[in-house]
């Protein structure tokens, strides 16, 4: 009786301490709550007590709790979840920009287990894997039961270990089987950063960590050194990260004041905006910024800053639809939960979930892969630098040529990166008329 008193006690100082720490201001609905919570409680000790006393074989009483917190979190949402300690760590981990796995984030629609996005250059992207998959099975396991923690934990281990995977696909008339080889995942925030263009510059986001706003700031500076007067942010398969990292990138674009986002909890006088502050050097350039299917949460809430604010062009196609935020909170056994604690709106009110940011400029990924044909002109300096190469003596130019030759055939063509591209010409042809209009306006000003 007296260890049924102790799990009674235990019980009632975790749950009432979490709904605390969430809901203190409401005080009034706790206490109003706390008899039928006691109440409950007491029912859920009694099944402990009754587990460990009668089941066939020993069991602790922490895995029973562990069980029992990871039932609860599943009877919520798809992105709550409970974090054992060494969950808690890995998340950690993956917010510093390394753990290991096969290079996928996951989460839970509609009960199912379903691929967010695939993190570009891992093994889960290379093998094909895309936004919106259906997970069905991992290692020949259905995963109908399998709450969120226990899918990631055996998508994880130990790098050069394969891991198979069953999908469902929208579109496609069969189950798609994926052997992965799982690595070392390494996320740098900032993939790729060049001037692709005359004076247009490109950046390509993989997500959004500690260090993305002050990263993306630099490189955006040496950008304008080279030269760049407009600029093309790529979220394209970005899954998101941290909520303070996309306000922190949306505010290097907005003028001070601007509406970034805002959140609301349980308690919709508890709203929370959250503004620009920062004056940058970069309020002048315009911007085109790349979505799909894959960019979810932190993405999004940059995609709609951009849109709404009618700071930039966004192009691609939808985006996933996460419009939740996830607090993760320790717990006194170095566990933690992950619990959804809020819903974010993009400035013009709209939440987001399940619908995704609807591009200003709707273009579907060709299937194309190589690039357009050559023109005849191509074609003629082609023959004769291999008539020349016939004849050359130094092997390793000849080696640095067929490189070069074959870097070139491999070169993809994007033509959702090529919209973007354009869009920005336009609109610096057509500002540049503008300022022409004004000049000729003022020197006839001054004639008269």
């Amino acid at each position: 009786m007296r260890k049924k008193i102790l799990i009674v006690c235990m019980l009632l100082s975790l749950g009432i301490s979490g709904i605390t720490f969430f809901v203190n201001a409401e005080e009034k609905i706790i206490i109003d709550d706390s008899k039928e919570l006691f109440k409950q409680v007491q029912l859920f000790a009694d099944a402990i007590t009754l587990i460990s006393k009668e089941y066939v074989k020993p069991i602790e009483v922490k895995d029973l709790i562990y069980g029992a917190i990871k039932g609860m979190m599943g009877t919520l949402d798809g992105y709550s979840q409970f974090l054992d300690p060494d969950s808690f760590r890995d998340i950690t981990e993956e917010t510093k920009g390394e753990f290991g796995g096969i290079g996928i984030e996951i989460g839970m629609r509609e009960g199912v287990l379903t691929v967010i996005a695939p993190i570009e250059d891992t093994p889960a992207f290379k093998a094909g894997l895309q936004a919106d998959d259906k997970i069905v099975k991992i290692d020949d396991e259905i995963t109908r039961e399998m709450t969120l923690d226990d899918a990631v934990k055996k998508l994880r281990g130990e790098p050069g270990t394969d891991v198979k995977i069953t999908v469902i696909r929208e579109g496609a008339d069969k189950l798609l089987d994926f052997t992965l080889t799982r690595a070392i995942i390494k996320l740098e925030s900032i993939k790729e950063s060049k001037i692709i263009e005359e004076d247009i510059a490109y950046i390509k986001l993989v997500e959004f960590q500690e260090r993305t706003a002050r990263d993306l700031r630099q490189e955006i500076k040496n950008l304008k050194a080279e030269g760049a007067k407009s600029l093309i942010i790529d979220l394209r398969n970005n899954p998101g990260g941290l909520l303070n990292s996309s306000i922190d990138v949306a505010d290097q674009f907005l003028e001070p004041g601007a509406l970034i986002v805002y959140t609301e909890g349980r308690d919709p006088k508890k709203r929370v905006d959250y503004t620009a502050k920062r004056k940058t050097d970069f309020h002048d350039m315009n911007m085109a910024v790349l979505v799909n299917k894959g960019s979810a949460s932190a993405s999004e809430i940059l995609a709609g800053a951009i849109k709404d604010n009618k700071r930039g062009i966004i192009i691609g196609t939808p985006t996933f639809g996460k419009g939740s935020v996830q607090t993760v909170m320790p717990l006194k056994d170095r566990s933690a939960l992950r619990l959804t604690t809020a819903a974010y709106y993009t400035p013009s009110g709209k939440n987001i979930s399940d619908k995704g940011i609807e591009p200003d400029i709707v273009v579907e990924r060709k299937k194309t892969e190589e690039k357009e044909e050559d023109s005849e002109k191509e074609k003629i300096e082609e023959k004769k630098k291999e008539l020349f190469r016939k004849v050359k003596k130094d092997k390793k130019d000849d080696e640095q040529e067929e490189k070069e030759k074959t870097e070139e055939k491999k070169e993809i063509y994007d033509n959702q990166l090529r919209t973007a591209v354009n869009v920005l010409k336009g609109i610096n042809i057509f500002e540049g008329y503008k300022t022409q209009v004004v000049e000729v306006e003022v020197e006839e000003k001054v004639a008269e």
